[in-house]
Order: C-alpha cells, then structure tokens, then sequence
C-alpha cells in the first residue's frame, strides 16, 4: 500500500480552533479540531491562545505547535476520512486517567 505525500503550502485560522488549509495539489481543506483535542498531545491545544501558535514547519510542510503536537499531512489532507477514528480515540483519552 502506498501512502500518499502531501505538503501543507498555507493555512489560516478561520474560526476558533478551526484552521483552512491549502495543500501542494491546490486542495484546500478546513478542519475543526476542537472534537479531537484531548489527551497528553492535544488537550494543551484546548487553550486557544496555544492553539493559535500554530505554525508551518518549512522542514516536514505540516502544522506544528510549540507543545510539538502535529499531525501528518496526508491526515490533514484527507480529513473527513479520518476524522471519526480521531474523535473516537480523543474520547478514549478524554477517559485515561492522568
């Protein structure tokens, strides 16, 4: 199985944790993270001022956070497809323990 590479090329935050980006095959994608951001990685985020200092990493193309939390292009890129699995599993985390 071969996994398709996509570059993140732009972004802009749309809404509250809400980002709209644009990819290296000219799609654009807007994701809503605020369901998924639980757990040790992405329950910081759940601070707008830190989910706001999102950046693009120039090196690996993709959305980075000071709290090195990211997520892989080809996620980002294919949101809808994945977005379920996340939410499922932010849930989970949002149930462990600390």
């Amino acid at each position: 199985m071969q996994h398709p590479i996509y570059r993140v090329r732009s972004f802009e935050i749309v809404a509250p944790y809400t980002l709209r980006m644009q990819f290296d095959d000219d799609t654009w994608q807007t994701v809503n993270f605020e369901p998924i951001l639980a757990g040790e990685l992405y329950g910081p985020l759940r601070d707008l001022s830190l989910f706001n200092q999102v950046r693009l990493d120039a090196e690996v193309h993709t959305l980075i956070w000071p709290n090195d939390a990211d997520f892989d292009p080809a996620t980002l890129h294919d949101w809808p497809e994945h977005v379920q699995a996340l939410i499922a599993r932010a849930r989970q985390w949002a149930l462990t323990p600390a």
